[in-house]
């Protein structure tokens, strides 16, 4: 998008004011998403979660299907894309309730270190030796958190590390499927996370929300959506080179309401490996845009 030497720095600014504000809305959809599936199965959680946002999405989504004629764009790739955004949701929730918030944040935010190097291993981009080390030194910073971690229980551990890798399957999927608008990317989605959580929810599990659980199960879709759109919105008024980085505050909003809602406060380990992670991915974005 281009701007004009008075409109930049002002255009920069809003943008990333908005994408810290997304960030805030996603930190607190994991606050609210590890509260509620301390007292409700994953699945309702994922099931009821996805509802919300579909609420929200679907007007936008048949809006955008009409204005651009209803085209699915490599339906293969779409489905495939949707399981593995469900799974790596539903796993997200299950991890969120066995470790401190901070801690899985860690893990989840090696995942665009995990894109470059399948990028470079499954489609062949060239990936040059600068890359290369930064991915590894990231790499080093998920070593040293699992050393300060592992102690804590390694299933869940395990556990955050798939997710972190589905995350980035999810990742470079979304990557080849730039002609689909993003709402309806959102939306299908969340269809696979309505699938996904009624399917788990086959085996039991259902427990009847009071009605405050309620109302914040459905306020966890809402945040969601506002999150997503918010990000999107960010893209639009500055470039990704000045706002994505700012999507590594989620670790310091991870540490901060874990330590406020569940007093978890993490270690000195974590906190070096956390470091290597954001520092080792913002050096690696700003590569990339350099080309």
């Amino acid at each position: 998008m281009p701007f004009d030497n008075g409109s930049a720095p002002r255009g920069h600014a809003a943008g990333i004011g908005l994408m810290l504000a997304s960030v805030l809305l996603f930190s607190l959809n994991d606050v609210l998403g590890k509260w509620l599936v301390a007292s409700h199965a994953v699945g309702q959680v994922l099931l009821l979660r996805s509802a919300a946002a579909l609420a929200v999405l679907a007007p936008l989504a048949w809006k955008a299907s009409r204005r651009r004629g209803f085209r699915v764009e490599r339906p293969r790739l779409q489905a495939l894309r949707v399981g593995i955004g469900a799974a790596e949701a539903a796993c997200f929730y299950w991890v969120v309730g066995h470790l401190p918030l901070a801690d899985a944040m860690t893990y989840w935010m090696a995942a665009p270190l995990m894109v470059t190097a399948l990028a470079a291993l499954l489609l062949g981009e060239r990936v040059g030796a600068r890359r290369w080390l930064l991915v590894l030194l990231g790499f080093a910073g998920v070593v040293v958190a699992l050393g300060a971690d592992f102690g804590a229980g390694g299933l869940p551990v395990l556990g955050a590390l798939t997710g972190a890798l589905l995350y980035a399957c999810f990742l470079l999927c979304s990557r080849q499927l730039r002609e689909t608008p993003d709402v309806l990317l959102a939306c299908f989605q969340m269809l696979g996370g309505l699938g996904l959580g009624a399917a788990l929810l086959l085996r039991g599990g259902w427990a009847v929300p009071a009605a405050g659980e309620l109302a914040l199960l459905l306020l966890l879709g809402l945040v969601a959506t506002l999150g997503h759109m918010g990000v999107t919105r960010a893209l639009k008024l500055a470039p990704a080179s000045v706002v994505v980085p700012y999507q590594y505050s989620f670790l310091l909003w991870a540490a901060v309401f874990g330590w406020l809602v569940w007093t978890d406060v993490p270690g000195p380990g974590m906190l070096a490996g956390a470091a290597l992670i954001a520092g080792a991915g913002v050096l690696l974005f700003r590569e990339q845009q350099r080309g």
